[in-house]
This record gives structure tokens, sequence and C-alpha cells, in this order.
């Protein structure tokens, strides 16, 4: 069904949204989405970094001790 829309019917329909919402409820709506995905991509990020730390944290020093006082 969506495979044949094309740019023709993108444009209608963003017409027809424009026309039902007006530009200030579409501007504030793509705002809107523009904050969540931001929030989005820092909650992914975060959660990268958590766990990069919580594997840094387990990694141990494999050296023998004997070769630790060398060094």
């Amino acid at each position: 069904m969506l495979n044949n829309i094309g740019i023709p019917g993108l444009l209608l329909i963003a017409v027809v949204v424009l026309v039902l919402f007006g530009r200030g409820k579409v501007s504030s709506l793509m705002g809107e989405v523009g904050k969540g995905i931001t929030a989005f991509k820092k909650g992914v990020k975060d959660g990268t970094d958590e766990i990069e730390k919580a594997s840094a944290d387990k990694a141990r020093d494999v050296t023998p001790e004997d070769e630790k006082d060398k060094a």
C-alpha cells in the first residue's frame, strides 16, 4: 500500500496536514520530535558509556606479580 505513494502523494499529504493543523502546530510538533530524537540519542550514548564503564571495571590486570615489580 505505501509503496505506491510517490512524491505527488507525499506533497498532497503535507498540504492536507498544513491545512488541518496550521503552520504553528506543525512547527511545534516538529520541534518536539527533534527534542525527542535528541533525548533518545543522549540516552543511547549514556547507556553505551555505562556499559563501557562497567566492562572496564571488570577488566583486571593479569600481569604476574614479579613482572609488575620490574616495571
